[in-house]
């Protein structure tokens, strides 16, 4: 290989080094939902979203209440506005009520603009019926782009998604949500679970579940006290 022929490989590979440099760094500095909070801390958050349904929520207000725990309930707005009592008992009982957007749709079908009027319906919806502006969003089915992220930040918004699934929406057995918080459950942790009634198994199982959290010596907080606690 002659001199040339070296110092044109060698050009061609600093490129491809700084060409995958930038995309990293692109990608690490990219926003995106929080899913955990880093923290040594055996401290967790219980999340509900809630779309669909009047059954449901008030039977697992009941077992929240009846073990004293006090979770973040992320509600879409049109839900929020039909049953504005649920709403109501949300609060009273001490729980963080925050955002699961308007109409439950995948939110990366649409421009920044319109995402933005989708986070914004949901918001008067349930500033309307709570009196509270909530600041965290947990978009239909976790879905996100970078525009949808831009359009969350914009709107004063920090988006959260989860560490672990119960996979209670899918209704696959007490038995399975259970095992499966068993076994995810970490310091930190952003547990999902549902109150709409299409998950007919989460009451069943949640008493079962706050017994292992609490169990593995876990404290059960709201996502803004879990974020109050990240390690710097």
């Amino acid at each position: 290989m002659n001199s040339r022929t070296r110092i044109a490989l060698v050009t061609v590979l600093v490129m491809l080094l700084l060409a995958t440099s930038t995309i990293y760094v692109q990608a690490f500095l990219r926003p995106k939902p929080v899913q955990e909070v880093n923290t040594d801390k055996k401290i967790v958050a219980l999340t509900f979203d809630v779309s669909w349904g009047y059954e449901t929520a008030p039977q697992v207000l009941d077992i929240l209440k009846a073990n004293q725990v006090v979770c973040t309930f992320f509600l879409s707005g049109p839900w929020a506005t039909e049953y504005p009592e649920i709403v109501q008992r949300i609060q009273a009982d001490g729980h963080e009520i925050a955002s699961h957007g308007h109409r439950h749709i995948n939110l990366t079908i649409f421009s920044k603009s319109e995402v933005k009027e989708e986070i914004m319906k949901a918001h008067l919806a349930i500033q309307t019926v709570s009196g509270e502006s909530p600041r965290l969003i947990r978009t239909p089915n976790g879905d996100y782009n970078d525009n949808v992220m831009e359009a969350i930040q914009e709107c004063h918004y920090k988006a959260i998604q989860w560490g672990t699934d119960s996979l209670d929406w899918m209704n696959p057995g007490v038995p399975v949500i259970v095992e499966r918080v068993n076994r995810r459950v970490h310091p930190g942790d952003i547990i999902l679970m549902h109150a709409s009634d299409t998950c007919k198994q989460t009451a069943q199982a949640l008493p079962e579940v706050i017994s292992i959290i609490r169990g593995q010596g876990y404290e059960i907080v709201t996502v803004s006290e879990l974020l109050e606690q990240a390690a710097p």
